[in-house]
């Protein structure tokens, strides 16, 4: 079995010792973790934060937060674990501070003006839309468990470091997950009856 890799090419291990280096104070090795592994952590944290247009901000918190703590990474579980670990926090910590204060709106109809902004042309858009409605729909802990084994394609047993619970968990929550999903598929596939 080939290692895994992420979109800069680099393998899991590549990637941790770079985080090592960073973590005894190799200035570049960080940026070559951030490069590896930033299209992962935004794609985490657009799947856990409720509201999309937020997550840029909070993937910078993200890194902002692992330069702050990387002289504290030992290198006992892989990088990309240790910082998704990190992103679920700050995500956790951002739901926490919102739920605290009221939500504004300047317009009666947000979800209309949101929809009228988006691209229409581009192929498989409307599929992916449908795709991440269904996940988004999916109970928090199962969506959490199915994006980061299914869409970030980590391993069980880190995505259960990640979530902080057995790897039995999340093999049960992607299960039901997946069980959910095409459950609600198969809904949408069944034809309407005539009136």
């Amino acid at each position: 079995m080939l290692p895994a890799q992420n979109r800069t090419g680099a393998t899991e291990d590549e990637v941790t010792a770079w985080a090592l280096g960073a973590a005894a104070g190799d200035a570049d090795a960080f940026e070559h973790v951030f490069r590896a592994l930033h299209r992962d952590v935004r794609r985490y944290v657009t799947a856990l934060a409720d509201d999309s247009q937020i997550a840029e901000d909070l993937v910078q918190e993200t890194f902002l937060r692992a330069v702050s703590t990387v002289h504290l990474f030992q290198g006992r579980g892989s990088a990309r674990s240790w910082l998704l670990t990190i992103a679920r926090r700050t995500v956790v910590d951002n739901l926490r501070r919102a739920a605290s204060r009221p939500r504004l709106a300047d317009t009666s109809d947000w979800q209309f003006v949101a929809e009228c902004s988006q691209p229409r042309d581009l192929p498989g858009f409307d599929e992916g839309i449908a795709l991440m409605a269904l996940v988004d729909a999916l109970p928090d802990e199962r969506r959490e468990a199915f994006v980061l084994t299914q869409l970030l394609d980590m391993p069980y047993d880190d995505a259960a470091r990640t979530s902080a619970c057995p790897v039995g968990t999340i093999r049960s929550r992607v299960s039901r997950a997946r069980t959910t999903l095409c459950a609600m598929l198969d809904e949408k596939a069944e034809p309407v009856p005539a009136g």
